[in-house]
């Protein structure tokens, strides 16, 4: 903007110049004078709001620039804490799920010898993972405008996409609660004792309903996952062609 007004200021010095030797070829009625010099007036205005303007337009696309490079970085870092998280419930939901599929297969044979193992196993039945993502990346973009500096339309559409797989999981998460509320929890707190996780009624445990518990549990928490994975695919995706932008 500096630079526009630096501009009309010097084309006004110039006109104030022009205007006096205008002045002098009337006086001096010289036409053809006066007309190659109207003509060279006329073309230096043309080319003095040209130059404002194109300075303008270089001015208002270096800010747009800068406002969209700031976008790929506030993106960038926000899906990267959330990178860290989902691998967080991985971790935790993974290391459960072996637990429930080893329980399952004590339990399908009958294996009594193991009985402490089952104990804290089946204590740990009503723990899962939940990353309960609230925040809509892409919801925040349109609302602020901020989705109008994006020049790069593969980055929108993928964090369309990404939204759509933290929708997923929070539905998956939800279900998980769901199942461990009113079946787990209701199933496991007659059969052990919290506090020393040792087996009060062992006759519960090794029944196929109680199989049956354990199954449909790592089933979700396989599909949790394979969802929490997919997020993982679609935020490297992300961030790699955010890089190509901010190279």
């Amino acid at each position: 903007m500096f630079g526009t007004q630096l501009i009309r200021l010097k084309f006004k010095r110039k006109m104030k110049l022009f205007k006096g030797i205008r002045q002098q070829f009337i006086q001096e009625s010289n036409v053809k004078k006066y007309l190659l010099y109207a003509i060279g007036e006329i073309l230096l205005v043309m080319i003095g709001i040209t130059l404002a303007f194109q300075l303008d337009n270089w001015n208002e696309n270096r800010e747009k620039k800068i406002s969209e490079i700031r976008t790929y970085e506030n993106i960038r870092d926000q899906i990267i804490g959330d990178k860290e998280l989902i691998q967080n419930q991985i971790d935790y939901n993974n290391n459960y799920m072996d637990q429930f599929e080893y329980a399952r297969k004590i339990i399908m044979a009958n294996d009594r010898t193991q009985m402490d193992t089952l104990g804290v196993i089946v204590g740990n039945l009503t723990n899962y993972s939940d990353f309960d993502r609230e925040g809509n990346i892409y919801e925040t973009l349109v609302n602020s405008g901020e989705i109008q500096l994006l020049r790069n339309q593969r980055i929108v559409d993928r964090i369309r996409v990404l939204e759509q797989r933290y929708n997923y999981i929070n539905r998956m998460e939800s279900i998980h609660y769901d199942v461990m509320l009113d079946h787990a929890a209701r199933s496991i707190t007659s059969v052990i004792n919290f506090a020393s996780a040792e087996v009060i009624k062992p006759e519960l445990i090794f029944t196929h309903e109680f199989q049956n518990l354990i199954f449909l549990l790592v089933q979700i928490m396989q599909e949790k996952d394979n969802t929490y994975l997919s997020a993982i695919n679609e935020i490297d995706g992300i961030l790699a062609l955010i890089d190509e932008e901010l190279k």
